[in-house]
């Protein structure tokens, strides 16, 4: 095997992704798998990492996408979950040995399952990057710490008179986020924004119209969950909207909003609502990595419930090969706010 690689780069926070004929291929470390890239996943924030910098700025040059999908053709030392010839999808690491863009790749074995039969490599590509999220920010302890639907054997206690509110149901992540929290037995699931028969063929049980102002909205809200919401996740909104989520919370509860990292920022204070018992807000940061007592376990069950239909891929659009033009295009257009369904590209088959 060749010991270089066509990789795609950034090189300049605010130009476009060039082309790389003659990158290193990288060697897996301790159980670290070494993957021949068949599939690689971008979504919105890498258009954030080449045009702003985001997570890369100061590790530059850099590869993008935390979607991989691939063939096993090496083993670290003391790699023993996969074997040569396995296809295996996985969340790259934040160091760009792991990114999706090249040709070969390496993964942490710990974070990254076997693609099951009957599951395509496109539909499992569609989960890492948007489904470790939502899985960071339902059970992870310091989060909304929500009883994770592996260790409940069959026992959802409290959360199965709760209710959850998620904002965003037209997003990936909005999507994965009303299949867990279907999985982990709520009640009440009340979704905004999204497609009502998809989200309720996912669990959801009231999907809300997004439509017609703050105060509408929250009625809406207030109307089917009254007083005992004190769970939430946004998964789109940026700060000067995400009032709304704080203000359908509770106010003889402590409840909690979770969002993502990259929407991190002062909620307009002005316009919450008094909270008699005040709530807490968590950012959220989607990466294995950075918390393995979840995604550790997490990535031992999702290929059965891939099997099980438990979890279902989302929508997704190929493009063939390591195209350098047509990741700019992409990236061009999360960056113009045009709507983009989540792009794969084919490296190798």
């Amino acid at each position: 095997m060749s010991t270089t690689q066509k990789v795609l780069v950034v090189t300049a926070i605010g130009q476009p992704v060039t082309s790389v004929p003659n990158w290193p291929i990288p060697v897996p470390g301790p159980k670290q798998i070494q993957l021949r890239i068949t599939v690689g996943g971008l979504n919105p924030h890498d258009q954030k990492a080449r045009d702003i910098g985001v997570f890369i700025k100061d590790d530059l040059p850099a590869i993008l996408g935390n979607d991989v999908v691939g063939v096993v053709t090496a083993l670290g030392e003391g790699a023993s979950r996969f074997k040569v010839g396995d296809r295996v999808f996985g969340q790259a690491h934040m160091k760009m040995e792991s990114k999706a863009l090249q040709e070969y790749a390496v993964l942490d074995e710990d974070y990254a399952a076997r693609v099951p039969k009957g599951v395509s490599e496109d539909e499992a590509a569609t989960l890492p990057t948007n489904i470790i999220a939502d899985v960071v920010a339902f059970f992870d302890p310091s989060h909304l710490a929500i009883p994770a639907p592996w260790n409940k054997q069959g026992n959802v206690g409290d959360i199965a008179f709760s209710a959850i509110l998620i904002i965003g149901g037209g997003s990936n992540c909005g999507r994965f986020a009303t299949q867990l929290a279907s999985l982990s037995g709520f009640s009440t699931i009340v979704v905004i924004g999204g497609l009502e028969s998809e989200l309720k063929s996912y669990g959801a049980t009231h999907i809300v119209d997004r439509h017609g102002g703050h105060d509408t909205v929250l009625a809406r809200i207030r109307d089917i969950v009254g007083d005992e919401l004190v769970y939430a996740f946004d998964a789109v909104s940026p700060p000067s909207e995400q009032h709304l989520a704080v203000n359908a919370l509770s106010n003889s509860k402590k409840g909690k909003l979770a969002r993502l990292v990259w929407s991190r920022g002062s909620v307009a204070g002005d316009k919450i609502l008094a909270k008699k018992e005040g709530y807490e807000l968590k950012n959220v940061m989607g990466v294995s990595h950075n918390h393995p007592d979840v995604t550790v376990p997490f990535w031992r069950v999702v290929g059965d419930w891939l099997v099980q239909r438990k979890i279902r891929p989302t929508e997704y659009v190929s493009v063939e090969g390591l195209d350098v033009q047509k990741v700019n295009e992409v990236l061009d257009r999360y960056r113009d706010g045009e709507k983009v369904v989540q792009p794969h590209f084919r490296v190798s088959t």
